[in-house]
């Protein structure tokens, strides 16, 4: 093991140039091609990409006939670096999007043209070779997207809703705010931030009609976000529904170019006959979940307050009035499958069966009489009666599948690693992540057609986890030791361990793939820690009942599954020290930290914990009702998963940190936690991110944490 020094100071750090490495690259995405649309012939993709990995200027890019080549480079673009809209910029955050540049494009159906947005600018580019072009609006713009036949590109403007002529001029306003609450064509912030919905228009096929989001948040509690380093700058101010308080109205309408407006009739609430049984059972369909537009017309899909009835609907698009295509229950929720909008050619609803054939995600894909054998986990495209998606067998593996009536469930994906698809015209990009990296193939008519190329830097050190299936209950996880590290040589005794999980909900971190956790994991390894990271219940991957046991407790079940893990390691092996343990984590792995040093100091010995949600009375609803249900109906849920209540029972080291800009798990959580502890005569220390949102990106602030982080957990646990 290295010499530390008894301060567990920073000169002793091994691989020292991995912090600046992992800041300057954003976490080793950069250079990554990602956002493909592949074109209805399968001739063209588009996507975006820097130019290397540690260019954070994101460009559009075309692949075709083989070739890459550059379509937008937005240094080279005049008056391309305005001020980006309030809006969006809260897409971003909502998406964690750290580039700058062109982040975001839409296309027409062709993918013959393309607009995005620069500073609240449209432009517009063709792939015929012709140079991007700007776009004059009304004014700064959030999302534009053509129209599929690429004559208009419609907008959002200051909550306005608009469209204007590819060629310029011809701007006209198709919806205007009805109230100062009011805004046209976004999401609201549940459905972006919890709902996986970052969209609020779709067009007609026909290019002559829109179907439009209407948010209005005038009942929606206020939030008010301050820059205490720079007091002179005025507040944000944020609605945010936090649990058991009002949601946004969010309703659709059909709006036609020639302005003609429609109101979709959806359903007001659920059949009560057909709603599961419990204690809460609010019928009534507030979430619009997602939306779109396919050949045989609109289609919305709707969830109850109590998420556990969720409704595919179909919508005439001459009437407004909705039709069911499809209803789902479940007891505890209904869990959100991205892409899971989408009906065949024929009008067979694509849905995920009720009952949980699958080791994989919350259910088997069902198309028409045929189910899947494997758990969805996402829908990727529909190609007439095709349907492209991604699921699991093995709980550290996702795939990509291909349903056809005729060939039924085929897997097309091969290899260990985490694999998606875009799809269109006989052409399938292939993104897979394994454990020496990320690659992108293109194949056509089920043959090698190239590669698109990844950019990123590789990391040092590189990741070199240890898979293993630990405990009753099969835990997967992964081991982490020092690269200098060997078992059973003279004066390499055990090591201190360091859980360092996420472990929740939506996030998969056990996987067999080079992540950017599997590195940091890596790093904190070679300074002398066994590094543990395991998935335990409430994360998906594993079927409906191991994703749904933290139903009414968030915190027990999945703590439970760490401790059991770490136990069953220590077993299994002596480079282990299970006297010595800390845990770290980021937004719900700082909740699983900081749990685990209050609830169970006998087994941890330190923790750090960065953005962690405290009380979940505080966290928005569709998130935390989901899974603790009204916090006025179930009290005990949200007092036994939340923290501050038994900041008394600290007796462990413990580091607290936080972004003071952070929109998603405020800083209220740490300021809460920390006068509870103070209260109570509790030391702990606590460390603020100025200027930092949910995921820390400034480049100092991410280098100096991850020292900062190793100096406390050498201090306090391997002295």
């Amino acid at each position: 093991m290295p010499p530390i020094s008894a301060d567990g100071a920073t000169a002793d750090l091994q691989c020292p140039g991995f912090p600046r490495q992992l800041a300057r690259t954003h976490r080793f995405s950069l250079g990554v091609p990602r956002r493909f649309t592949v074109s209805p012939d399968g001739e063209r993709v588009l996507f975006l990409r820097s130019t290397r990995g540690d260019d954070p200027v994101s460009r559009l890019w075309l692949y075709s006939g083989g070739r890459e080549r550059m379509l937008a480079d937005p240094t080279a673009l005049d008056g391309a670096e305005g001020e980006v809209p309030e809006a969006e910029r809260a897409l971003r955050e909502r998406t964690r999007e750290t580039a700058s540049g062109v982040v975001a494009y839409a296309t027409d159906a062709e993918v013959r043209l393309a607009a995005f947005a620069l500073g609240g600018v449209v432009w517009v580019v063709t792939t015929d070779g012709a140079a991007p072009r700007r776009i004059t609006t009304a004014g700064p713009v959030t999302d534009p997207r053509p129209s599929p036949d690429g004559r208009w590109v419609a907008y959002v403007s200051g909550g306005s809703f608009r469209v204007v002529g590819v060629r310029g001029g011809g701007d006209r306003l198709l919806a205007a705010p009805d109230g100062p609450d009011v805004t046209h064509g976004l999401p609201e912030h549940a459905a972006a931030e919890s709902m996986g919905r970052t969209r609020g228009h779709w067009w007609s096929p026909g290019s002559d009609a829109l179907l439009v989001t209407r948010v209005d948040t005038a009942r929606v509690e206020r939030r008010y976000l301050t820059d205490p380093a720079d007091p002179a700058q005025p507040p944000r101010v944020i609605p945010y529904p936090a649990a058991g308080t009002a949601n946004a109205d969010v309703s659709l309408e059909l709006i036609r170019l020639d302005g003609t407006r429609l109101p979709v009739r959806l359903p007001a609430h659920a059949d009560p006959a057909a709603h599961p049984p419990g204690a809460w059972t609010d019928t009534a369909f507030e979430y619009l979940t997602d939306a779109g537009w396919d050949g045989l017309g609109p289609m919305a899909r709707v969830q109850t307050r109590d998420q556990r009835t969720a409704v595919l609907l179909a919508v005439d698009p001459d009437t407004g009035a909705s039709e069911v295509l499809h209803t789902e229950h479940d007891p505890a929720w209904v869990e959100p499958v991205p892409g899971l909008l989408a009906r065949t050619a024929s009008g067979v609803p694509v849905t995920v069966c009720p009952v949980d054939r699958a080791a994989g995600g919350p259910g088997a894909l069902r198309i028409g009489e045929a189910v899947s054998p494997a758990g969805v986990r996402e829908v990727f495209a529909v190609d007439g009666e095709d349907v492209w998606f991604s699921a699991q067998e093995d709980p550290t593996e996702v795939h990509v599948w291909r349903y056809g009536p005729a060939s039924g469930f085929v897997r097309v994906s091969e290899g260990p690693g985490v694999h998606m698809a875009s799809v269109g015209g006989g052409t399938v990009v292939l993104g897979s992540r394994t454990g020496s990296g990320h690659e992108v193939r293109v194949v056509r008519e089920g043959k090698p057609a190239g590669r698109i190329a990844v950019l990123a830097e590789e990391p040092v050190p590189a990741p070199r986890p240890r898979f293993r299936t630990l405990g009753a209950r099969e835990l997967r996880s992964q081991l982490f030791l020092p690269s200098w590290y060997r078992e059973g040589a003279e004066g390499s005794g055990p090591l201190p361990v360091l859980l360092n999980p996420y472990a929740g909900p939506g996030l998969q971190t056990v996987v067999r793939a080079r992540t950017w956790w599997s590195c940091v994991s890596q790093w904190f390894a070679e300074q002398g820690f066994a590094v543990l990271v395991t998935d335990g219940r409430g994360t998906p991957g594993r079927g409906r009942d191991w994703a749904k046991a933290v139903h009414g407790d968030r915190l027990g079940p999945a703590l439970d599954d760490q401790i059991d893990a770490l136990h069953a390691a220590a077993a299994e092996h002596p480079a282990l020290d299970p006297g010595r343990v800390a845990i770290r984590g980021w937004s719900y792995g700082g909740y699983l930290a900081v749990g685990a040093v209050l609830h169970h100091p006998e087994v941890f010995h330190a923790a750090v914990a960065g953005a962690a949600p405290t009380d979940r009375r505080l966290y928005d609803t569709h998130w935390e009702e989901r899974f603790l249900g009204h916090p006025e109906v179930f009290p005990e849920a949200y007092r036994r998963s939340s923290l501050i209540p038994y900041a008394d029972r600290l007796s462990r080291p413990l580091l607290l940190v936080h972004g003071l800009a952070d929109d998603n798990v405020y800083a209220a959580h740490t300021l809460r936690l920390s006068s509870a502890l103070l209260a109570a005569g509790r030391p702990h220390s606590v460390l603020p991110l100025a200027g930092a949102g949910h995921r820390v990106s400034r480049e100092e602030q991410l280098m100096g944490l991850l020292s900062h982080e190793v100096m406390f957990l050498r201090r306090h646990v391997c002295s």
